[in-house]
């Protein structure tokens, strides 16, 4: 599971226990901002410490690092399937463009088609709406009938209706209970014309009462229609949807293995590969295992079909890589954490019936970024915990992960934005932030990733109960667990904090983010959708709505602006308990009705008069409220007989000559 946030965070701090922030480096030493356009803007990354691996650590990341830009077009053709052909005819008519560069309508056609790639698609990456073009349909048919013959998909005229015509694919991700939410949603995950009712009734249907260590149904399959008319699932394997690609991803896969740290990771490699030529999901939980308690390898990776946030059932995986390594002195902060596992679960708020009798393997570690690809590309997370397997975590323990060089780039690219002075309440608030939100943000990330997905159990048969419901829900009982430790005094006798009002901080920015500010990133008369945005919201209004008799927090006017004041920090703690043991017995207990009350109740409308107060002030700021990032390019070095010698890192690819690069080079479902 992810925690997808824009962290105030810096690299060398996570090593040790000050709370005090280290110096910057220099603007001029590395130029994180790459481009901004529409509401996005990008970023590059640096991967501190690449030239210090060995020859044959570097050789393993670069082979995990082409099997993961191999996975790129799979993403794309999951989103919807107009995606490839539609990039296709995008990138023709920008590459053989030859007119007046400063026309307003080639302009908008620029960001229209900068959107489309950090979506890796024609929808929006978090909102999931599709993207409005602000150029002329007529501007767009001349430039395909100038290309040269044989440039555009036979599918022109199609393609153009989809842009165009704002009812053909509106929602890429649809989590309306009221209506249909495959029939409505415009992805690729299930074929046309299958219902929700069809693929709840087939799951159900094959379900084994009681599976104590359930498959993850659907993962890795589109669902479809058969001769028959009945449901069947089309997996995603060799021989099956997107063999070319997976067949390119195995081969560096398998490249890759012979470079592996050790048996432990030669196996784990080995058993991904079966996963990928099989299809089959107890071949993916043998590998989940493997990975999850393989803690001596500092080379790591994720790859595959992993989190299920692009499927409104919240059951097939969007394909993904992440690969890294471990930075070994920052991690002393979160295996501190982890070793404590049992002592954060004992003493959980939660009724001792979803507790967890014996916390199993949890390890947790700060890493580097060496890519990010698929789902986690352009925009990726700052903090990963995995498997998803409920069952698997439990007997077999989790891994967790801080993704250190990621939230340095947000840092240093947020310097001096003006976004304290014209949200934060007063001075000593703004002080209480740059002292010590540095610090409890990252802890925030660490125990939601580290702690808080691997607490609590849920009852047999209730994976999948909470259906659309099922991330936010997810992700609440996390940020909760998280939110409701950093204010305990284990973390000063621990040693991660040096100040017991540390916690105040993350308290403060969170209600401000959950109630305000994130609705920046939300267009007027929208409903909050994205499982995070509706993670934050709940529980920032229902301790807002919880707390309004002891007057806990405030919204406090003062020339004509909003403003969060929190009054009793200790008592909005306690709510936070509350809550997390709600969600804790709705997660286990599989209690849709519950969960759907809760959101619908705390999570989804917006209150239209405090939405324009917080984009106009916004608008002042000129804060792009999108980051992503453009990948470092890794080249092999080769002697004269082909052996790799060395493996460089450049940081100088712009964004749009990186994606036009990866539509030529990575085209893996021609």
């Amino acid at each position: 599971m992810k925690k997808i946030i824009i962290a105030a965070a810096m690299a060398s701090l996570l090593a040790g226990t000050s709370c005090s922030k280290p110096e910057a480096p220099k603007a001029e030493e590395f130029d994180y901002v790459v481009d901004h356009f529409a509401d996005i803007e990008v970023l590059r990354y640096k991967v501190p410490d690449f030239e210090n691996l060995t020859l044959n650590q570097k050789i393993l990341v670069y082979y995990l690092t082409e099997a993961a830009l191999w996975g790129r077009d799979i993403l794309w053709d999951q989103n919807n399937s107009n995606n490839l052909a539609m990039r296709q005819l995008l990138e023709a008519v920008y590459t053989n463009y030859n007119g007046d560069k400063t026309d307003a309508d080639y302009k908008a056609f620029e960001t229209y088609i900068k959107q489309v790639w950090f979506g890796n698609g024609i929808h929006h990456h978090y909102s999931t709406d599709k993207f409005t073009p602000a150029f002329s349909r007529d501007f767009l048919n001349a430039q395909i009938a100038a290309l040269p013959e044989g440039a555009a998909p036979a599918n022109t005229d199609e393609l153009v209706e989809v842009i165009f015509n704002p009812a053909l694919d509106a929602k890429r991700v649809n989590q309306d209970a009221t209506v249909d939410l495959i029939a409505t949603s415009a992805n690729n995950m299930y074929a046309p014309g299958v219902t929700q009712a069809e693929v709840e009734a087939y799951y159900n249907s094959i379900r084994k009462p009681n599976d104590l260590t359930p498959i993850s149904y659907g993962l890795n399959t589109r669902v479809e229609r058969g001769a028959d008319g009945k449901i069947v699932e089309n997996p995603y394997k060799i021989g099956g949807l997107y063999s070319s690609a997976i067949e390119k991803i195995v081969e560096n896969l398998d490249s890759a293995s012979h470079y592996a740290e050790n048996d432990a990771q030669r196996q784990i490699i080995g058993s991904l590969i079966d996963f990928y030529r099989t299809g089959d999901l107890a071949t993916f939980d043998k590998y989940s295992i493997e990975w999850a308690e393989d803690t001596l390898s500092q080379v790591d990776f994720i790859n595959g079909f992993i989190e299920t946030y692009g499927d409104p059932l919240g059951m097939t995986g969007s394909w993904e890589s992440i690969v890294n390594f471990k930075n070994i002195p920052a991690s002393e902060r979160t295996e501190t954490l982890s070793a404590e596992a049992q002592w954060f679960e004992d003493n959980s708020p939660v009724d001792k019936a979803f507790k967890k009798d014996k916390v199993k393997g949890v390890s947790a570690k700060v890493i580097t970024a060496a890519i990010l690809a698929g789902d986690s590309y352009p925009a990726t997370p700052i903090g990963i915990n995995l498997p998803n397997a409920n069952w698997i975590r439990a007997a077999h323990g989790s891994k967790s992960v801080t993704i250190e060089n990621i939230t340095q780039a947000y840092d240093e690219a947020s310097h001096g934005n003006g976004f304290n002075e014209e949200f934060v309440i007063d001075e000593p608030t703004i002080k209480l932030l740059d002292d010590y939100l540095f610090i409890t943000d990252n802890l925030h990330t660490d125990l939601h990733e580290c702690l808080g997905h691997g607490s609590g159990r849920l009852m047999p048969g209730k994976e999948d109960a909470l259906k659309e419901h099922g991330s936010a829900i997810e992700e609440a009982r996390a940020d909760l667990f998280a939110l409701y430790y950093l204010a305990d005094p284990k973390l000063i006798e621990m040693g991660l904090l040096d100040n017991p009002e540390a916690y105040k901080a993350e308290y403060y920015k969170y209600i401000l983010n959950g109630m305000m500010t994130q609705l920046q990133r939300i267009e007027p008369g929208k409903d909050v959708e994205e499982a995070h945005m509706r993670n934050r919201k709940l529980i920032a209004e229902w301790a807002y709505e919880h707390g309004k008799d002891a007057n806990v927090i405030e919204l406090v006017k003062r020339d004509g602006k909003t403003f969060i004041q929190i009054n009793d920090y200790e008592a909005l703690r306690g709510l936070f308990g509350q809550l997390l043991a709600e969600i804790q017995r709705i997660r286990s207990t599989g209690d849709y009705a519950a969960a759907n009350e809760l959101i619908n109740t705390y999570a989804v409308k917006i209150d239209p008069e405090l939405h324009r107060e917080v984009l106009d002030r916004y608008a002042k700021l000129d804060i792009a409220p999108y980051k992503g990032f453009v990948n470092p390019v890794y080249t092999a070095v080769r002697d004269e007989n082909g052996k790799i010698t060395d493996v460089t890192v450049d940081y100088t690819e712009g964004y749009i000559d990186q994606m036009l690069r990866y539509g030529r080079q990575y085209n893996g479902l021609k």
